[in-house]
């Protein structure tokens, strides 16, 4: 912008000041003329002098008797009417050839010559005129520079090239701070990316004096590295977790079967007994495969709804039947507060979520303890709440219960009733619902799982 802004000034100084100079020309003889014709007598003419001064202009004004009546020079030896000069094919000195001028004059009434210092070089104006006022003609004839001075010219160049160094200095400086506080951030951001690319989640992206905007990524990388940790957590428990779901089953078949082949092969009840632990872990198999590929199914969106009108009540009741052995086992105190409502949904997969509530409740409870069953009948909605007291969820690992596979206890036990995927499952289901749902637990007070889904019937959907 500097050297534009340069180029334009070099290019366009000269004719802006001799446009601006012809202009200024016009006003000095406009204000002499006017002058000359307002007031009686010439001497009042000298009260243009310092307006002609300030104007860089000499001025020689001459009555019809030839003589001189004002003169006017801020010029001093580049002023061309002490000079002789070539008018008309005459040469003419102004100062001192009175006839001469007033005989040009009344010959051209106007004149108007562009000439040449024969100092500076630059061009200069010669104007002539002849004013009559009150039956009275007076012969003017003005000298003035039309370009600018070399000397003029060098010095605003010098001076425009010292503010330009001293505003490139600045933009320089403030650059480079502006650049330090902007990329010093942004590098050390890659720095520690490459890291976190490496696999390492112990890196910090933060920065405290930066700009808001570097910040706001900051938070944002910072963020993403915790939720990626926690994600390679996940995915290290879910091997290991699979891992071993699957492993113990295969191991405890194998020496099953090798017990009948080399032991029980022909006594019958030790047989059975052997034969039956082998069928309960091919089960076990069972189940773990169907709902992993059941998870992955509604993981990629091929959820079907077979939605259709059913009572919620009647679902709770008959998933605590199947599971009240589980209940009486652990001796646990079952509370139901269960209001009959008609619900729009899929009544298989709402008994599955039902189901996956109420045995997770059993699976934390403690022996001896309290399940409480809510069914709540709003005026939009109804919610289902299952609630336990036992040793409930901290609140850092709350957020994760929903996960596949994930534990609080990170010591593996495994569970013969529950394949881990219950939870991740049931929140599968009620999204396919779009339902609301969620838990809230406190440690050593136990856990509230519930869901709320629309009260939405299939007559009112045709």
């Amino acid at each position: 912008m500097l050297s534009l802004l340069g180029f334009l000034l070099v290019a366009f100084i000269k004719p802006y000041y001799r446009e601006n100079r012809l202009k200024t020309i016009d006003n000095m003889i406009n204000k002499i003329e006017v002058d000359l014709l307002e007031k009686s007598n010439t001497s009042d003419v000298e009260g243009t002098n310092r307006f002609i001064a300030s104007n860089n202009a000499c001025v020689i004004i001459y009555n019809q008797n030839g003589n001189r009546i004002y003169r006017s020079d801020s010029l001093g030896e580049l002023c061309m009417l002490d000079e002789t000069i070539s008018i008309n094919d005459s040469k003419i000195v102004v100062d001192s050839q009175p006839k001469e001028v007033i005989e040009l004059l009344n010959k051209e009434n106007v004149l108007n010559i562009s000439l040449n210092s024969p100092i500076t070089g630059n061009e200069m104006l010669i104007y002539g005129k002849k004013i009559s006022s009150n039956l009275v003609n007076y012969y003017l004839v003005l000298n003035t520079p039309l370009e600018l001075l070399e000397s003029y010219i060098n010095f605003i160049l010098e001076q425009y090239l010292f503010v330009s160094i001293i505003i490139i200095g600045v933009a320089f400086f403030v650059a480079f701070i502006l650049a330090s506080r902007i990329t010093m951030p942004i590098v050390k951001m890659r720095k520690e990316a490459n890291k976190l690319a490496d696999g390492d989640y112990d890196v910090h992206f933060k920065e405290n004096d930066s700009y808001t905007e570097i910040n706001d990524l900051a938070n944002t990388l910072d963020d993403a590295t915790k939720k990626l940790s926690k994600v390679d957590e996940l995915r290290k428990d879910l091997v290991a977790n699979v891992s071993h779901d699957i492993k113990t089953p295969l191991t405890v078949i194998k020496s099953y079967a090798e017990m009948i082949k080399d032991i029980s092969g022909e006594d019958q009840i030790k047989r059975n007994e052997h034969l039956d632990v082998i069928l309960q872990e091919t089960d076990y198999l069972t189940r773990l495969i169907n709902d992993m590929q059941e998870y992955s199914k509604m993981q990629a969106g091929y959820i079907e709804l077979n939605k259709s009108n059913f009572d919620l009540k009647d679902i709770v009741n008959t998933v605590c039947k199947l599971l009240n052995s589980l209940i009486q086992e652990k001796k646990i105190k079952l509370k139901k507060n269960l209001n009959s409502v008609i619900i729009y949904a899929d009544e298989l997969k709402i008994s599955q979520v039902v189901y996956n509530f109420v045995s997770n409740a059993i699976k934390h409870s403690n022996d001896s303890g309290t399940i409480t069953i809510n069914i709540k009948d709003d005026e939009n909605f109804v919610r289902l709440e299952v609630i336990d007291n036992g040793d409930g969820i901290s609140s850092e690992a709350l957020p994760y219960v929903w996960d596949r596979y994930y534990k609080i206890d990170k010591k593996f036990k495994r569970n013969e009733n529950s394949t881990g995927l219950g939870l991740a499952i049931a929140k599968a289901i009620l999204e396919g619902h779009n339902a609301n749902y969620g838990v809230e637990s406190k440690l050593k007070e136990g856990s509230m799982f519930y869901f709320e889904l629309s009260k939405d019937y299939e007559n009112e959907k045709e």
